[in-house]
């Protein structure tokens, strides 16, 4: 998968503060906001997991190794 170069550590930042005053402008509050980012860190984690499990199943290795070292 290419990233965009933008998305180097400072873009990553600008990226952030731009969605996050995009929110607020469209009247998001804070709590909506942390349950979005909330829901967006568990589709990440579960993006790796599963990364993880299909790395493991193409070593051959048991599927619940593969979850536990997640």
């Amino acid at each position: 998968m290419m990233v965009p170069t933008m998305l180097d550590n400072k873009g990553t930042k600008i990226l952030a503060k731009s969605l996050f005053k995009e929110l607020r402008g469209n009247g998001y509050s804070a709590n909506q906001i942390l349950g979005l980012t909330t829901e967006l860190i568990d589709l990440v984690t579960q993006d790796l997991r599963d990364a993880n499990a299909a790395a493991a199943a193409r070593r051959g290795e048991p599927q619940d190794e593969a979850v536990a070292s997640a």
